[in-house]
C-alpha cells in the first residue's frame, strides 16, 4: 500500500561544509524533525539539562507509562552527539521498572561506556526529578557515527513547551502513524520524520513498534490493564522512502507476561526491513 508521494528530505552532509550548522537548526526546528522538540526533551544544547516532563499523552490507557517516551529522552546513539559527528543507532534496550505514577519529570544520567573509530556504546539512568532515588528504568544502546561534524558546533534553537492537556492527541496521530487493515503504518517519510542523514529518525519508530505491539497484547488478553516492561530495538537499515508497515505477533506464557516480536518494512523500497524489535508487557 502507497500513500501520497514522499516529500522531499535533505543529508545534513550534502551541502557547503560554512553551512552546515544552519541546515541543522533547520532540520532540527519547528518545521523539521519532530521527535525531540514535540515531547520536550532538550536536544543538542551545550549544557544538557537531561529532563523531560511527562504528559498524558505519554501514558498508557491505565496511567502507566509508555515505552516510546522513555526511548526517545534516552535514545543511546552510542554516546555520540550530533555537536560532534552525525549519528545512527544500532540496537537499543530499555528495561521499565516503575510505571512512573505520579511523576511529573524525569531525569537521565547519560554514561558512554566506550566509543570505537565508529561504534559507541552507552547507557542510562532514568529517574523521577523530584525523587531521584526513585528510578523509573534503565538503558542500554549501541550506535555508530557516520561522519564528524565541523567545528562550530550552535545550540538549537528550542520551541515552546508543549502543556500537559486531555486535549493532546495520542502520540501516533502526531508522528502520523494510523491503523490499516493489515496493521500500523508511519507515512512516507518528510521531514517531520527524518533523520540528519535522510533517514527515519528512531523517534517514529518507537512510537508505532508500541502502537502495534500494545493492540497486539490488548487483542491476546483482552483487557487494556498492561504495561511494557521490555523494550527492545534492532536499526537494521536506513528508511528511506516509505510507507512503513508494522508486522507483529503476540505469545502469551503462563503468567501474566505477554512477549511480542515486531518488523518494520520499507514499502518503498521493496519491503526492505528497516528495524526490528521485541518488548514484554505486563498484565494487570
Amino acid at each position: 500500500m502507497r500513500d501520497e508521494e514522499p516529500m522531499v528530505v535533505s543529508d545534513i552532509r550534502e551541502g557547503p561544509r560554512e553551512e552546515y550548522w544552519d541546515r541543522l537548526q533547520s532540520m532540527m526546528g519547528r518545521n523539521g524533525l519532530m521527535t525531540y522538540w514535540y515531547l520536550g526533551r532538550a536536544f543538542n544544547q551545550l549544557d544538557d539539562p537531561d529532563t523531560m516532563r511527562l504528559r498524558r499523552d505519554m501514558r498508557n490507557p491505565t496511567g502507566g507509562i509508555m515505552a516510546a517516551p522513555l526511548a526517545i529522552a534516552a535514545p543511546e546513539t552510542g554516546g555520540w552527539r550530533d555537536r560532534e559527528v552525525v549519528p545512527a543507532p544500532v540496537a537499543y534496550s530499555l528495561h521499565i521498572l516503575d510505571d512512573a505514577r505520579g511523576v511529573d519529570e524525569i531525569r537521565i544520567t547519560r554514561c558512554t561506556v566506550h566509543r570505537g573509530h565508529k561504534m559507541g556504546f552507552s547507557r542510562s539512568e532514568i529517574v523521577d526529578a523530584a525523587h531521584p532515588d526513585r528510578t523509573i528504568a534503565i538503558t542500554t544502546g549501541i550506535g555508530v557515527t557516520l561522519g564528524p561534524a565541523p567545528s562550530g558546533f550552535r545550540p538549537i534553537d528550542l520551541p515552546p513547551e508543549i502543556a500537559d492537556s486531555e486535549d493532546l492527541p495520542p502520540l501516533t496521530v502526531v508522528f502520523g502513524a494510523k491503523r490499516d487493515p493489515d496493521g500500523w503504518r508511519l507515512p512516507s517519510l518528510g521531514p517531520k520524520q527524518a533523520s540528519t542523514s535522510a533517514s527515519l529518525h528512531l523517534g517514529p519508530v518507537h512510537v508505532v513498534f508500541e502502537a502495534a505491539a500494545t493492540d497486539a497484547v490488548i487483542e491476546s488478553v483482552g483487557c487494556k490493564a498492561i504495561q511494557a516492561e521490555q523494550w527492545d530495538v534492532h536499526f537494521v537499515a536506513p528508511g528511506t522512502v516509505g510507507p512503513f508497515l508494522v508486522e507483529v505477533t503476540a505469545a502469551r506464557g503462563n503468567g501474566d507476561r505477554v512477549a511480542t516480536r515486531l518488523s518494520l518494512f520499507d514499502e518503498g523500497r521493496d519491503r526492505a526491513i528497516v528495524a526490528s524489535g521485541a518488548a514484554v508487557f505486563r498484565v494487570g
